[in-house]
């Protein structure tokens, strides 16, 4: 597997863009270093451009034969490289260097299960979907339930204007004029178990506090924490009075919850939140049950922490995932026992391994603005990783496993030995 081939370009006129970007990675493919006959596009638009989105696909599958199969989405924002592009025209491609046989483009027309009934296996699966889709969570635990890992991962389309998603397969026979481009549902690409892949999630909240069991709860209502009233302990965590919780309001905004399963830890060991922790706002306080109101079905046995979004702690916890997944790609020397002499070691041995391509998913209300200037978080991973190829958006929901998180990052790389 070769470095993947990626462009990426701002103007005003969507073809304008395209060609730039087809001018770099058509350069990108003269290089030894990248790959030359890539089999897979991925394609990320910002909303400027979706009105256009069947003639944009069309001009890329043209320009470029040789990649038959295409997915992507449209973002508010999205990435390039280290270059983020929020509030303008642009578009980001990454040609995969994945073979043909090791995955599948799916959607409503070519969902996944039918893959499978063919023999392929999934293994994860890359998702793009819209948020107005009915019963959307249900719909992406079904999807991870169909892939060997039961993990997904990927984001949910931004847009000001039409919520678009890019989907074009070797199933579609003698592809027509505009075919290939969605609204609603879900879409995306499954890769088999010989594509190896990495997935760090970001979660970007610092928690305080006590780690909290709920004891009793109602809908999206907790009642009860550690046996006690939630919204005194949250007055509590807060250092409010309790005789005056309107007193808290700016404080309550500025407060989330890190919500995780009965069977699942809701804090890692180094103190941080847990990648399978679902951050939460709080939404309402209830001053007749003494509860507190959250955006999430809350339910007995949940473990809960209170979380403020801190940009200093959100940098931290960003170098902190792009350097996990760096460290575990270096290899591992082998260590010999003192008292071995001959060749041989007795120690462990891991082959290093280097990034092909990665794919960063973040949230809206985490691009520029939060990390205090443009790109910047782009540039935490680069710093991390190095100048790898890398493609993503900014999206209003980041799923991971199989749940939609927000205010996270996600950051999937390819790797090859």
């Amino acid at each position: 597997m070769k470095l993947f081939p990626n462009g990426h370009a701002t103007h005003p006129h969507w073809q304008m863009a395209a060609d730039m970007v087809l001018a770099q990675l058509r350069a990108c493919m003269k290089q030894d270093a990248f790959a030359g006959l890539p089999a897979l596009g991925l394609v990320y638009i910002t909303d400027h451009f979706a009105a256009y989105a069947p003639e944009l696909l069309d001009h890329l599958a043209d320009e470029l034969p040789d990649v038959q199969q295409w997915s992507g989405t449209v973002g508010v924002g999205i990435f390039g490289n280290s270059t983020e592009y929020v509030d303008t025209p642009a578009l980001s491609v990454m040609l995969c260097d994945v073979p043909a046989s090791e995955f599948r483009v799916f959607s409503g027309n070519a969902p996944l299960g039918q893959a499978m009934v063919q023999g392929f296996e999934a293994h994860t699966a890359l998702v793009h979907a819209d948020s107005h889709t009915p019963e959307l969570s249900e719909l992406i635990v079904d999807l991870a339930d169909r892939t060997e890992t039961g993990a997904v991962f990927g984001g949910l389309a931004s847009s000001r204007g039409d919520v678009v998603q890019f989907a074009r397969s070797l199933s579609d026979s003698a592809p027509k004029r505009g075919q290939g481009v969605y609204s609603g549902g879900l879409s995306g690409v499954a890769f088999s178990p010989s594509v190896a892949m990495l997935t760090r999630v970001t979660q970007g909240c610092l928690p305080f506090g006590e780690i909290h069991q709920i004891t009793s709860a109602k809908e999206h209502v907790v009642l009860t924490l550690d046996d006690a009233p939630a919204l005194y302990t949250l007055m509590q965590a807060l250092h409010v009075p309790i005789d005056n919780p309107r007193s808290a309001v700016d404080k309550v905004r500025e407060t989330l919850v890190g919500l995780s399963l009965p069977d699942q830890a809701v804090l890692r060991a180094t103190g941080g939140l847990d990648d399978a922790a679902m951050v939460r706002h709080i939404i309402g306080l209830d001053p007749v049950r003494h509860g507190v109101a959250v955006a999430h079905a809350v339910s007995e046995g949940m473990q809960l922490v209170f979380c403020k979004r801190d940009a200093a702690s959100a940098k931290a916890d960003l170098l902190r995932m792009a350097t996990e997944i760096r460290e575990s790609l270096e290899p591992l020397e082998a260590e010999a026992e003192p008292w071995v002499t001959t060749g041989a070691s007795l120690g462990m041995s891991r082959q290093g391994r280097r990034i092909a391509g990665a794919i960063y998913i973040s949230c809206t209300g985490r691009g520029g603005s939060h990390f205090g200037a443009p790109n910047a978080e782009l540039n935490i991973i680069r710093r991390a990783l190095g100048d790898v190829p890398l493609v993503g958006f900014l999206a209003a929901g980041e799923i991971a496993n199989q749940q939609v998180y927000g205010y996270t990052g996600v950051l999937t790389v390819f790797t090859t030995p």
